[in-house]
């Protein structure tokens, strides 16, 4: 989903062919493979970035992330900031570290507080470990990675402990915790992961992502997401958590059915298969 402010900005680009004026229904990126189209793109949004027009392009991060295609193909890659800017799904990963606590039938959760100097979601509440799946990384590669950098935790206890959950997806909007232009979707996929804690782990920050990280229980985590104190997104995280453990229910919850199934849009664009 292009918006037409960002589609007006590439029609004068080199490389990109554009529909109608009035009505662009069609944009394609030109070039006969991956690695030509993926250039377009970058040298696109390096250009967009220098001409400081579009704020979003301020969270330049040096990642890019893979678009596909209806045969799962990897059609080119995008820098993970400009991604908003051609509504395309993004693909990241959530991996929730819990225990419990002695007598207790519910898990505690190990909770981080993102630094005051992250881009976006600064001072907020957010997983364990959560990041981008980047090209040629499969999601369970992004997680062991991730949970080394973010949180300290050795690769081989990711690699041989972490359980695959499933996925969420959804539409995100950029808000006001964004620095970004407000008219710009994020269709994304999270694949869920879960690891129970072996006695004595902690996590410790280490890439100056993370401030801290603290074990919350359900109740500590419920008061949280009541003041909106976490990452809106690690919210939905939360709540697929629950359903997972037991502690959201059929006997807790008349809205279950549709918190279920909210949890799992159907996103009308290729996405990837993992097949």
């Amino acid at each position: 989903m292009v918006h037409p402010q960002v589609a007006e900005a590439l029609r004068h680009i080199p490389g990109w062919r554009l529909g109608k004026l009035a009505d662009v229904k069609s944009i394609t990126v030109v070039g006969d493979d991956e690695p030509s189209r993926s250039k377009v793109v970058a040298d696109t949004f390096c250009q967009l970035r220098e001409t400081r027009r579009f704020a979003v392009l301020t969270r330049w991060r040096g990642e890019v992330t893979p678009v596909f295609g209806p045969g799962n193909e990897v059609l080119f890659s995008v820098e993970r900031a400009a991604a908003p800017m051609l509504g395309i799904v993004q693909y990241g990963i959530n991996l929730s570290v819990y225990t419990y606590a002695a007598g207790s039938k519910l898990p505690s959760i190990w909770i981080s507080k993102r630094s005051q100097t992250t881009a976006n979601y600064s001072g907020m509440l957010d997983n364990t470990v959560a990041g981008g799946c980047c090209t040629g990384e499969d999601p369970l590669q992004t997680v062991i990675r991730e949970a080394e950098e973010e949180a300290s935790i050795p690769a081989n206890l990711v690699r041989n402990s972490a359980r695959p959950c499933g996925t969420i997806s959804y539409f995100h909007h950029l808000d006001k915790y964004v620095t970004g232009e407000k008219y710009l979707v994020q269709p994304e996929v999270e694949y869920m992961y879960e690891m129970e804690a072996p006695a004595g782990l902690v996590p410790r920050p280490n890439d100056g992502e993370v401030e801290w990280f603290q074990l919350w229980d359900v109740d500590q985590i419920k008061m949280g997401l009541a003041r909106g104190l976490f990452k809106p997104s690690y919210a939905l995280v939360l709540l697929d958590f629950f359903i997972r453990h037991g502690v959201l229910n059929t006997m807790t919850e008349p809205d279950y059915i549709k918190i279920s199934c909210r949890l799992h849009r159907t996103l009308e664009f290729p996405t990837r298969s993992d097949l």
